[in-house]
């Protein structure tokens, strides 16, 4: 059933009648209610209602009130909402004398934009921390201006028949605010309170058995007095379950790492206010505005000495990730413990988080004590956004590590128009995907590693999700151009499956994963190109039969053109390269005539290994040449004495980075020449004097520091070299490496200073998780170029 007619009577003089279609992010954010309240205000007649496309609005009345309406209508509209637009047609006066909220229509293809979750608002914390009020101590409080969204929609409009709240039907008191146009909850879908919603539930794991925690206690205080004692939980939150311990206490977080096997990897942290951050982390107002805003992302920072957090929390790192609690139930267990709590994804090492009751409670066992779980079902899991403040061009702002709750599913602008529905299917790493249609491009959250079935579920789940959700039923597909990577083949699959039903065949279009890089950040910044564009990560199938990934690209949406490199070296034993970096510090130091290993690696690695390693590299046996910046960092790392095996990706480089000095100001020498008709970046001068430094006794800190100044001065140079040839003045900086702080703001500033203009990725991080994203804007421009 669609929402229920309610009207206000008003008097008019009805001279002017226009219809208002309002296009962005309107839906589930109180938009109706503020437009029935303006409306009234003005003395103006009409409906406003959801439909599938958004919100679709009619009003009559003198033509100034009229036009005061419609020039209100998106400046004063509430805080979580975006109006990306207002187009309007004049219409007949009806001489109608009331407003209404119309139902909303069924049936209709569905296009409508769907908000993201949001933090609960200020007024619902005060409600929930007061004796007085029928909220006081619910789990579940929220209002138009809060609460789950995305996590819970399964088709649009935003109505509660399409949500997982669709089981809890409101008692009198919350329908009568559900229908009062003067109250908060005015038209709030999620609405509920002890009476009539969800329930919080603690139910404690005995091995493999389940059993509840005695009725007539409080879940929530029971669970927060097991964290106070020790005890590890599962917590249900808004879009998946995390694993809780208190953050202090080392024991608990060892014993979490161990049961969870998760060996190095950092754990994010969760506190109730930016003041308890602040006790923890070094914020500058950009990272507590980052903190505190509606999001509530996970925020990196620099560790405040004496914090009150175990060092097994973040090993190795100097920057620990903190996030605010975001829904009630969190903020109840954070003022009950009195204390931070850790708060990581609720898997097993590479397994998607856990969403489902019933999957939690069978996956968990084993791993926590207890789960403190409640029974409004979560539709999509979404895991914790990350970010870190980046300072560019004397400007600190965010930058996004995994774009996830809270962002998605907002809808990202494309350069051109799709003429075609488009699927695009990412990469392997960081997985998203992206679906897309007319101007709109929507950026799923964030996947994970496609590296088992439960992810590859979670994928294709997700996809089948958006296409609902979005209404778009592809007929272009775009993917990665490595043949093994499982997204290409499940895009591959896709389109063999609509051949085999004898539907309209599918347009594949493979993508060059740097090129991807390149166009995912022209794109979101409304560029076209060309440009220059630096594009440093890990690993990319570069279609030449070697593995890229240090790339200097001058393109744009149509194409690229590759015009410079990292200097290539064998990668000794493929993925093995990746997992034990010690071997590309092998790879390197072979390539460059050294025979043992260097001081950092005596006694670390066996020299029998060694050997057969640098052997493989001398033979190019199961050893492909790769220009990849990340493994060159991950070489630098372990000749400096960092881990030569890693257990989570990326994790030499960020400890490499973590090492760094901050006072440090001097640079080893990369150089920078022609080979061939490429530019090459060559380490091998830096790498010596690295190596040098080491034997002296030179400080870790001290070492690191120069060998990132040698990476960004030597990018700097090249990139004003070809953009002086290109003759353009365009740069772009994107990859996973540039998730590097100081690499990224000492190669901004070069830049900057040699009077380039440099565009960072802004929306979107710089790593693979906007990878889709550059597939959906290229597979756009090719179709708009066809049909010119």
């Amino acid at each position: 059933m669609g929402s229920p007619v309610v009207a206000v009577a008003v008097a008019v003089a009805p001279d002017r009648r226009v219809r208002a279609r309002v296009i962005g992010t309107v839906q589930g954010v109180g938009f109706r209610p503020y437009v029935y309240r303006l409306a009234g205000e003005l003395g103006l007649a009409g409906w406003v209602l959801n439909d599938a496309h958004g919100v679709l609005v009619e009003v009559e009345g003198p033509g100034e009130a009229v036009e005061t309406f419609l020039a209100r209508l998106a400046p004063e509209a509430p805080p979580l909402a975006t109006v990306e637009g207002v187009v309007r047609r004049a219409l007949a006066p009806l001489g109608e004398c009331g407003f209404v909220i119309r139902p909303s229509p069924l049936g209709e293809c569905a296009d409508a934009p769907v908000a993201p979750d949001a933090a609960t608002c200020a007024e619902c914390l005060a409600e929930l921390a007061d004796p007085g009020d029928r909220r006081h101590r619910y789990p579940f409080i929220n209002c138009t201006n809060c609460g789950p969204r995305f996590s819970i929609v399964r088709a649009v409009p935003y109505d509660r028949q399409f949500t997982t709240m669709a089981a809890f039907s409101m008692c009198p008191e919350c329908r009568a605010e559900y229908e009062d146009p003067a109250d908060r909850r005015f038209h709030a879908q999620p609405n509920a309170c002890p009476v009539c919603g969800p329930a919080a539930r603690l139910v404690w794991l005995d091995g493999r058995a389940e059993r509840d925690h005695p009725d007539g206690s409080d879940p929530v205080r029971a669970a927060a007095e097991a964290l106070r004692a020790g005890r590890i939980l599962g917590v249900k939150g808004i879009g998946g379950f995390h694993l809780a311990c208190r953050a202090d206490d080392g024991t608990a977080v060892s014993m979490l790492r161990a049961r969870k096997h998760r060996e190095d990897r950092p754990f994010a942290l969760m506190v109730a206010s930016v003041a308890d951050a602040a006790g923890l982390v070094e914020l500058d107002d950009a990272a507590a505005a980052a903190l505190s805003g509606p999001q509530r992302p996970i925020v990196l920072a620099r560790r405040r000495a004496g914090a009150a957090v175990s060092d097994a929390v973040a090993p190795r790192l100097g920057e620990l990730g903190v996030m605010l609690a975001y829904s009630p139930l969190h903020h109840l267990l954070l003022t009950d413990i009195g204390s931070a709590l850790v708060m990581t994804s609720a898997n097993v090492s590479d397994e998607p988080i856990a969403y489902r009751d019933a999957d939690a409670l069978a996956r968990l066992a084993g791993i926590a004590d207890g789960v403190l779980t409640h029974d409004r079902r979560i539709e999509t899991r979404t895991d914790d956004s990350v970010l870190r403040i980046v300072d560019l061009a004397a400007a600190p702002r965010p930058m996004l590590v995994r774009r996830s709750r809270g962002y998605v599913p907002a809808s990202l602008p494309l350069p051109c128009d799709a003429s075609r529905p488009i699927l695009a299917c990412g990469a392997e790493l960081k997985s998203t995907f992206c679906v897309a249609r007319g101007a709109r491009a929507w950026l799923s959250h964030h996947i994970g590693d496609l590296a088992n079935a439960d992810t590859l579920r979670s994928f294709t789940d997700g996809i089948e999700h958006f296409q609902r959700l979005f209404a778009v039923r592809p007929q272009v597909v775009a993917h990665d151009l490595h043949p093994e990577y499982l997204s290409t083949k499940y895009a591959v699959d896709l389109a063999d499956a609509v051949e085999a039903r004898g539907e309209p065949p599918l347009e594949l279009i493979g993508v060059q994963h740097h090129h991807a890089h390149l166009t995912a950040c022209l794109a979101e910044h409304g560029e076209t190109g060309p440009a220059l564009g630096a594009i440093f990560d890990g690993t990319g199938d570069g279609g030449d039969g070697t593995v890229w990934g240090g790339e200097l690209l001058l393109g744009d949406l149509a194409g690229f053109r590759r015009v410079g490199a990292l200097a290539q070296v064998r990668m000794p034993g493929g993925e093995q390269a990746i997992r034990e970096p010690w071997r590309m510090a092998c790879a390197w130091l072979t390539a460059a005539g050294v025979e043992r290993a260097p001081v950092a690696l005596a006694g670390r690695v066996d020299p029998r290994r060694w050997e057969l390693v640098a052997d493989l590299a001398r033979s190019g046996l199961a050893s492909p040449m790769t220009t990849s910046m990340g493994r060159l960092l991950d070489a630098a790392a372990a000749l400096c004495g960092l881990p030569g095996e890693v257990s989570y990706e990326g994790q030499a480089a960020i400890e490499f980075e973590a090492l760094c000095d901050p006072g440090e100001r001097g640079a080893y020498e990369m150089v920078v020449g022609g080979r061939g008709d490429l530019l090459c970046l060559d380490p091998f001068p830096a790498l010596a004097a690295l190596i040098s430094d080491v034997r002296n006794g030179v400080p870790a800190g001290i070492i690191a520091a120069r060998f990132h100044a040698a990476v960004a001065q030597a990018t700097v140079r090249a990139c004003v070299a070809l953009a002086a040839v290109a003759h353009t003045e365009l740069v772009v900086l994107a990859g996973g490496v540039f998730l590097n702080r100081r690499l990224l703001e000492a190669t901004a500033a070069g830049l900057h200073a040699a009077g380039l203009r440099v565009l960072v990725p802004r929306r979107l991080p710089p790593g693979d998780g906007a990878i889709a994203y550059g597939q959906a804007a290229i597979a756009a421009w090719r179709g708009e170029a066809g049909g010119r």
